[in-house]
């Protein structure tokens, strides 16, 4: 265990009881328990996603990964995706002791959450969502700069932005969420008053991700410029791989999220034109599929490197 990351000194690690601070993202139908319990499994902390909104498979999920893995996992409860009004009492039953809430107000869960017990964090995008997360009683924040793939406000700011700003302005620990892919990043991210990372187009490109290879390949396959920000005028927004489908999509003034497409054919047929494939602009350093242990142990050994660097100048 490197220093940073002792939880007597690390409130991440101490929060999430993992040995690594690094949190996967929640993404739908990604952030299953064939990733996440490979995550956890490394000693990070791997996520099941809510925003599917097949509770009854997650039950499922959830289960799989106390199977798989003895360490320490969470779950994500995505508020704009998530309707079944039962989802607090779902996931105290479940046993799960550590949530991140999003895409909605952290006024709605945070208070009967933590009052079963469970770790809250919220996820947010500008200094105002994080103020009122903490006013709200939230244990921790995710940071998320608007460089990241997947659901994004309409007025994204950068991780090198939000991130010192967020920091400067509350105490709690910061998980920071944005082009996080590689030890660089994260030490960057420690400097910036972080104490974890939150990765997700880097998980989405392991070999453990349930997404088709084609998929992967084409996060491989891209350039830093290679993604576009949809539906800017709407919520939620989009930053999506560049196809003809999302270059069709990126004038519409209408919410475009409507037109999401044919979910299955992209995540389990790899049909790349069928849907939205959500990516961060960080796929332009991702130059492999790798398994999830690989690319935790690689994270940890260059974040050592890049510190040990930095203390010796």
């Amino acid at each position: 265990m490197h220093p940073l990351f002792d939880p007597r000194t690390n409130r991440v690690s101490r929060d999430l009881g993992v040995d690594i601070p690094i949190v996967q993202a929640p993404m739908g139908w990604i952030a299953r328990s064939p990733l996440a319990s490979a995550v956890s499994a490394a000693g990070a902390c791997g996520i099941i996603e809510t925003s599917s909104g097949e509770l009854d498979v997650i039950r499922e999920e959830i289960a799989a990964m106390r199977r798989l893995t003895d360490r320490p996992f969470g779950v994500n409860i995505a508020q704009a995706f998530v309707r079944d009004p039962g989802i607090v009492d779902f996931v105290v039953e479940q046993g799960v002791r550590f949530v991140t809430t999003s895409a909605g107000s952290p006024t709605r869960y945070t208070a009967p959450l933590k009052a079963a017990g469970l770790t809250v964090y919220h996820v947010v995008p500008t200094l105002a969502a994080a103020r009122k997360a903490v006013d709200a009683g939230v244990d921790g924040l995710v940071v998320e700069g608007g460089e990241g793939g997947g659901f994004k406000s309409p007025t994204p700011v950068s991780t090198m932005v939000l991130l010192p700003l967020v920091r400067e302005h509350v105490d709690v620990p910061l998980i920071a969420a944005g082009g996080i892919t590689d030890g660089a990043t994260m030490a960057a991210a420690f400097a910036l008053g972080a104490e974890g990372v939150q990765m997700g187009t880097r998980m989405v490109a392991c070999a453990e991700s349930p997404i088709h290879r084609n998929w992967k390949a084409a996060i491989v396959e891209a350039a830093e410029t290679d993604t576009l920000f949809l539906n800017e005028r709407h919520s939620p927004a989009l930053r999506a791989l560049r196809t003809a489908r999302t270059e069709s999509l990126r004038d519409r003034t209408d919410n475009v999220f409507a037109d999401f497409g044919d979910r299955a054919g992209l995540y389990e047929r790899g049909e790349m034109e069928a849907a939205i494939p959500l990516c961060g602009q960080v796929a332009g350093r991702i130059t492999s599929v790798e398994p999830v242990a690989e690319v935790v142990a690689r994270t940890v050994g260059e974040f050592a490197a890049t510190i040990a660097r930095l203390s010796g100048r």
